[in-house]
């Protein structure tokens, strides 16, 4: 095991093929403490969200960074009666993120079918972030 990794395969692969937790192959790799493995965050895997089309169309028009901007252009359009909504897939906290840009329709002068889009964009990433959030 200790020749395969000094040859470049990753700890994680190692512990795929042995079908065991990265922490006791990484006690036998020189260097590593199991303290490395465990501090380490595993990369968040991308959620696919339905977007109302309101909401997408608001979120365009505002300053967003570029993993928000590449989850609204990489998203699907589906068209729904005479609106759409927007399927994206994108890490959790990305949706959290456009989630927080949408803050500004919770007021008076949004027009009612903003509201209503963000409070249904709110729900699913609130289900979304409760279920990710749990042990």
């Amino acid at each position: 095991m200790r020749t395969v990794y000094l040859e470049g395969r990753s700890i994680a692969a190692l512990a795929r093929d042995h079908g065991v937790s990265r922490t006791p192959v990484a006690d036998f790799m020189p260097d590593h403490t199991a303290a490395d493995v465990e501090d380490t965050p595993a990369p968040e895997l991308p959620v696919t969200l339905d977007m109302p089309g309101k909401i997408a169309d608001f979120l365009r028009a505002t300053d967003l960074d570029d993993a928000e901007r590449a989850a609204l252009d990489q998203g699907a359009t589906v068209r729904r009666g005479q609106g759409y909504t927007l399927r994206t897939a994108t890490a959790p906290a990305v949706h959290r993120q456009l989630l927080g840009h949408c803050q500004p329709l919770d007021g008076t002068a949004a027009v009612p079918a903003q509201r209503k889009g963000r409070r249904e964009y709110d729900n699913r990433v609130n289900i979304l972030w409760s279920a990710t959030a749990e042990p």
